[in-house]
């Protein structure tokens, strides 16, 4: 069973809609014990990091995600749940998360063109660095859909992926059993499907 983490921030309905699509039990959840009885997490996101850190600690959750990770349990951040997995944000001050990757989340306004349009949005190509299991049913140069202001900088030995939008910028990462993603694979197609059900299959 996957564990959707519910904490206040976050496109519920069309990831659990996603994971149902391929087949995997799911269920959404703001219960601690639940959270601790499935066999992986998944760690939605979207909004500012500063706001969604505090949710995440104030329901006491972000202690339950870090102990079963570090346990060795699957987690997949999708999106400011990525972001949230490293150690600080530089979103509109300096905020601390999880520190469950090495790195910082960074304006992509610092590394791309100044006639880009921020936020990035729309769907680029996968450079895959590393293989993973994570991408055991997609190619390189698949293409994912993105939506975001900020990147994930400082952390060359976890990116597994990279896309291009003015600059190479982080796409994916892992840490072992922790997995990120700084695209939608709920709202990626077929291409998203097949990650989510990688995911599923650890």
């Amino acid at each position: 069973m996957i564990a959707v983490v519910d904490y206040g921030v976050g496109n519920l309905f069309s990831l659990s809609s996603s994971l149902s699509a391929i087949g995997a039990q799911t269920v959404v959840t703001g219960d601690a014990e639940v959270i601790r009885l499935a066999d992986k997490i998944l760690l939605p996101g979207v909004g500012a990091f500063e706001d969604a850190a505090k949710k995440l600690r104030e329901s006491g959750l972000a202690d339950v995600v870090c102990e079963e990770a570090k346990a060795g349990k699957p987690l997949l951040g999708i999106c400011l749940g990525m972001q949230l997995l490293f150690e600080k944000s530089y979103e509109f001050g300096e905020f601390e998360g999880l520190g469950l990757i090495k790195g910082a989340v960074r304006p992509i306004a610092d590394v791309i063109p100044a006639d880009l349009k921020i936020p990035h949005i729309g769907w680029n190509a996968l450079h895959i660095q590393k293989e993973n299991a994570l991408f055991r049913h997609i190619k390189n140069g698949d293409c994912v859909y993105f939506v975001h202001s900020f990147y994930a900088a400082d952390c060359e030995e976890s990116v597994i992926a990279t896309s291009e939008y003015g600059a190479e910028l982080t796409a994916a990462v892992a840490n072992g059993n922790i997995y990120g993603c700084q695209f939608h694979p709920e709202k990626s197609g077929a291409v998203g499907l097949s990650i989510l059900k990688a995911f599923a299959e650890m």
